[in-house]
């Protein structure tokens, strides 16, 4: 192989490694040295890459929003998705599950609002305890209540087939059952960025 091709595949993968945060520690500006060994490219083998076709099946309907999220909101995110792991169940329904918890609480764990409560609904996902969905200390506890919100999809025939916002709408019963829908890609994003964390 031509020493002209090989070095600059050795420093293009190099780059690679640095842009990516693979260093393994600071840069050494003041002796610069090239292993002209052939490198093999890293690849997290025991992580597969996320199917991004599965997270969203039917594409995106209608107008998409987007809201910058905390610390706070991205951990219940990363809750919601534990708990879609611990119920055994796919990327899909960590998207349905984020999808409708934006749309309720944009992934704050809400406690009770006073008079801007709608009736007595609570935490990531607005569930109420008078209608059963669990006391007031289970339903503010992310991995609860996704766990809750995963036991009623899993009921729904035919969930995986439908729209995201008539899945998470047969589950939550919202007098607003189209806003769901608006938050699909962000919540594909969210599963695309940390599923595999």
């Amino acid at each position: 192989m031509n020493t002209t091709i090989l070095r600059k595949s050795i420093l293009g993968i190099a780059g690679l490694a640095v842009a990516g945060g693979l260093a393994a520690g600071p840069l050494n500006h003041d002796t610069p040295t090239l292993d002209t060994r052939p490198v093999a490219a890293t690849v997290q083998a025991d992580k597969p890459a996320v199917d991004k076709d599965k997270l969203i099946p039917h594409g995106v309907q209608g107008e998409q929003s987007h809201i910058d999220l905390n610390d706070e909101q991205t951990g219940n995110a990363k809750a919601i998705i534990a708990a879609t792991k611990k119920a055994g169940m796919d990327e899909r329904a960590a998207v349905v599950s984020i999808a409708t918890s934006l749309q309720e609480s944009k992934l704050e764990n809400l406690g009770h609002l006073g008079d801007r409560n709608d009736h007595d609904s609570q935490g990531l996902f607005q569930q109420r305890p008078s209608s059963g969905w669990g006391t007031v200390e289970q339903i503010t506890d992310p991995e609860y209540a996704t766990l809750a919100f995963l036991k009623g999809l899993k009921q729904v025939d035919g969930w995986h087939d439908m729209p995201l916002t008539k899945a998470a709408q047969t589950v939550q019963v919202s007098a607003y059952p189209d806003h769901y829908a608006q938050w699909e890609q962000q919540a594909a994003d969210l599963v695309t960025q940390h599923w595999n964390n």
